[in-house]
Order: C-alpha cells, then structure tokens, then sequence
C-alpha cells in the first residue's frame, strides 16, 4: 500500500484524489497540506508542508506556484518522490525542479490525462510531415474563468513538443494584436479562452493550402486529471532519484 501526502488536498483537484483514492486498493492518503483547514476529510491536514511528520511514500501536488518552493526542499531534504502537477511555474522554479530530481524522483507533467499525453505523441509524428509541408500551426486552449495562468501549461507542453520534433524551429506568438504583419513561416500561434466552467480544452490546427488537419482533447470532469495523478504517485513510490513524467507511467 502506498502512502500519499496530498499537497493542496481541499482544492478542487485535491478534493478529487481524495475521493478516487477512497476506491483504489494500491494507495491511500496518510496526510494532507493545506491553508484551508475548514473542510473536513478522513486524514490529517496541516497548514504547510513543514509542519508535517507522517511518514509518506510520495508526495501529490495540486496547488499552486507560490507553495512549489517548500515542498520542493522538503521532498529534497526527506528523499520523498514527489508528483508535481502545479504549473506556471517561473524559470528558477523549474530550475530548483531539475535541482530537486538529483536528490529525490520528481515527476512533472503538465496533464495527468491519458488522451493528452497520447496526443502529445501523435503531434510530434504529426508535424514531421506537416510542418516540413508548409502548413500553419494554431494552438486555441479553453479553460475555466477561474484559471489564472495563460497559456495553459499542456497548450505550451503541446507547443513544445512539436517545436521540440522541428530542432526548435517555431517561434512562439501569443497575441497577434500587438504587431500588425503577416505570419511567419516559422510561427506558432498559441491562443487562451478563458470561460465558464470549461474544465479543459486544447485543440491544434494545422492549416495548409486547401486542407486543415486538427487535433483536439476535451476534458469533461477534473476526475481524469485525478485518475492520471493517483496513477503516477503509485507508479513513483520508490523510485530511484531523476526526472520522470507522464510517458513513464503509461508507456505507449
């Protein structure tokens, strides 16, 4: 049995382990962290992650940005595996990430779900072909009018995946109304919606002459954030220290 501490465990998405949890035999959550105690659940909650002694396998973070610095140094000093799904993260915050997984075993990805990280995969074989041929690529994501970071974390993960396939040829565009000119060849427009209560939707258009190729993932519920999440807590307990993420767990 593993157990879990649930970083940011009466947010929305910690909310969530904590019920998927409930019904999964393999883990369990030994302790929870977070500044708002008002909500009650079946397991110890502290205020920060300082404060906590219980003995965990692995950590699960759903929070926020301003809390990733602490948990990073305690995962670091007690050698605990951390899953680490919080994004927006600065520049030397993904680098303390990187200093963090020479001690202890981080996975980071910016979606838990299956059909993303799927995607993620399909688009580098997909802009091979496509962006050797010429076409246009857009990246719209849609979330909630609650999100505060934009672009996404998975739109930029899609964005760099395919960036990554061309050796960095694309140059990232975020808002076209500041410069008015005609698209670059190597350009990739990124577009953020912000509504609702869309959980998350990330679609990318390849146009060319004549045709357009798109792919898309809608996400209906949280739960499939969480169910990715759960899974790869089970799948980090007692790995040895580096950098790991979501192809890991799922290995296509």
């Amino acid at each position: 049995m593993v157990r879990a501490v649930m970083h940011g465990c009466n947010g929305k998405m910690g909310q969530v382990i904590t019920g998927l949890v409930k019904s999964d035999e393999g883990i369990e959550i030994a302790a929870g962290i977070d500044t708002y105690t008002g909500i009650p659940n079946d397991y110890p909650v502290f205020e920060s992650i300082e404060q906590c002694g219980v003995e965990a396998d692995v950590v699960i973070d759903f929070s926020n940005a301003q809390a990733v610095d602490p948990l990073l140094d305690y995962c670091a000093d007690r050698k605990i595996p951390v899953v680490l799904c919080t994004t927006g993260l600065s520049e030397e915050q993904l680098k303390k990430v990187k200093e963090a997984s020479e001690k202890t075993a981080v996975l980071k990805s910016a979606n838990m779900s299956l059909g993303i990280n799927l995607l993620l995969k399909l688009l580098k074989d997909a802009v091979k072909v496509l962006g050797t041929a010429g076409f246009d690529i857009e990246l719209v994501e849609r979330h909630h009018n609650q999100k505060v970071d934009a672009p996404s974390g998975t739109a930029l993960a899609l964005a760099d995946s395919m960036n990554e396939a061309m050796d960095g040829a694309y140059e990232y565009v975020y808002d076209r109304s500041k410069e008015r000119k005609k698209r670059d060849k190597k350009e990739m427009g990124i577009s953020a919606v912000r509504g609702g209560t869309i959980v998350g939707d990330h679609e990318v258009i390849f146009a060319g002459a004549d045709e357009v190729i798109e792919f898309k993932h809608t996400a209906y519920s949280k739960a499939v954030f969480g169910k990715g999440a759960v899974e790869a807590a089970k799948f980090l307990a007692g790995k040895p220290a580096g950098m790991y993420d979501m192809s890991d767990v799922i290995r296509f």
